[in-house]
């Protein structure tokens, strides 16, 4: 058996796993012809998470359906951890409920090999006004099998610390441009009190949740997953200080009830005032400085991931547009994947929305847009030079075995890492500690790195 075939049997058992409860009330088949023609109105389902660049992209979908009136693009937006669930379930036993996906960086090349996603090649090429080659090279590589596209960037990020300039100014503290995270430790549990929180710091379970930050914490104390040979080392002494050191670190100076805070969770407090640090996306500085969204726009700092032994530990991610194989509308779909992740879409943003929500890191051109340097001069340097200054390839102290910085690049990853994140949801609400948490990881964490050995 081919290891594509091995890699595809995992995903086939894991979405069956990973779905099972999960209610997709309200969702229409893709059904239908390849559309386009005869008069005839193409439906397309898109399923997407419902994080404020896509709501931006669904209140001005009616632009796209104007230009395409044989066209129409049905949204259906889910939490993160819903959208993987729902997602992977339909790729995997190819049921056809989607048109269109919203996929991470994680699932595109290990889907791509297993033939679930349209490779995108000759749309691409065929449609020289795209300009494939506009993409930023890293998220470009990140989404590229065997020289094949299975997906283009929607908008692409790595990670940094916000914090509110106010509430650091009166406590008479200054932000490093490149801080420690025992610096930014010291200096949240200073500023906590009852009208804020010191940081906000995700806590909710599941993997791209909970693991985002926390695998970069990780990596920069010197743990991470696995070794260079597969072996597990969750419950190493690395990685055992890094989330005890994250799981302490909420409870003294972080939001109540952590196990309920995601990125969605986190904005909100932040850009409400509500807290004086956040480590997270460094796509959510758009939203930050947005009057229309945002109580602190103009007054936030952006600085450098922490860092403990690394010189760099953000993370690489892009939220991307694909395909399904099993799509009776592939044509149709690819007029508003293109749209939507274009050179023209970047500036109808800005124009119609606002500069500084122009989705960010997947264009070189958006950043040669006058008005966007002008909206987003607070965040865009500094996202452009972190995205190129982190190393997905070795992220961490030691050398690992796949490509990839918050998360592993195999199937059982999703599982495993959603597994472990409910075991510290356990910390956080004083149910397990962190040993006992990680104990239990590492048990899961060797079942899947025996897998990689096969």
């Amino acid at each position: 058996m081919t290891k594509s075939n091995l890699r595809g049997r995992r995903w086939l058992s894991l979405a069956a796993v990973a779905s099972a409860g999960v209610m997709l009330a309200g969702c229409s088949g893709a059904g239908g012809g390849a559309g386009g023609g005869g008069g005839e109105t193409v439906t397309l389902t898109l399923a997407t998470v419902n994080n404020p660049q896509m709501k931006d992209m669904e209140q001005l979908k009616g632009k796209f359906e104007e230009s395409h009136p044989d066209i129409k693009v049905k949204f259906i937006q889910m939490e993160e951890n819903d959208l993987r669930d729902a997602v992977t379930k339909d790729v995997a036993t190819k049921g056809g409920q989607y048109d269109i996906v919203t996929v991470g960086s994680y699932e595109v090349p290990i889907w791509g090999q297993n033939e679930w996603l349209t490779n995108l090649n000759d749309y691409t090429t065929e449609d020289s006004d795209y300009d494939v080659d506009d993409i930023l090279k890293p998220v470009r590589q990140a989404l590229t099998v065997d020289d094949s596209l299975y997906a283009v960037p929607f908008y692409g990020e790595s990670s940094f610390l916000m914090y509110n300039k106010q509430i650091l100014a009166d406590a008479g503290l200054e932000v490093p441009e490149h801080p420690t995270w025992q610096q930014v430790a010291d200096m949240a549990r200073q500023v906590h009190n009852d009208e804020h929180a010191g940081i906000c710091l995700r806590g909710k379970p599941g993997w791209g949740e909970l693991f985002a930050p926390l695998t970069t914490v990780v990596q920069t104390f010197g743990g991470n997953w696995f070794d260079e040979d597969w072996n597990a080392t969750v419950d190493s002494p690395e990685f055992t200080e890094a989330v005890q050191f994250y799981t302490d670190l909420v409870k003294d100076a972080g939001e109540s009830d952590p196990v309920s805070f995601g990125f969605t969770e986190c904005l909100n407090l932040f850009s409400q005032g509500k807290a004086a640090f956040w480590y997270d996306a460094t796509s959510a500085a758009g939203s930050l400085e947005s009057e229309d969204l945002s109580e602190v726009a103009g007054n936030v700092g952006y600085v450098h991931a922490p860092t403990v032994e690394t010189e760099e530990s953000g993370w690489l991610w892009s939220w991307n547009l694909a395909i399904p194989e099993t799509s009776k509308k592939k044509d149709a779909a690819w007029e508003f994947v293109s749209w939507a992740t274009s050179k023209d879409y970047m500036k109808l943003v800005g124009e119609e929305l606002g500069w500084s929500r122009v989705p960010p890191g997947s264009r070189a051109s958006t950043y040669e847009i006058p008005e966007y340097q002008d909206a987003a001069g607070a965040f865009a340097g500094i996202t452009k030079d972190i995205m190129l200054a982190v190393d997905p390839k070795q992220p961490g102290v030691n050398p690992q075995p796949w490509v990839g910085i918050q998360y592993v690049t195999i199937p059982e990853f999703q599982d495993l890492g959603n597994q472990v994140s409910q075991k510290i949801a356990d910390v956080f609400a004083g149910r397990s500690s962190v040993k006992e948490a990680l104990s239990a990881g590492q048990a899961l964490a060797e079942k899947a790195g025996a897998a990689q050995k096969e």
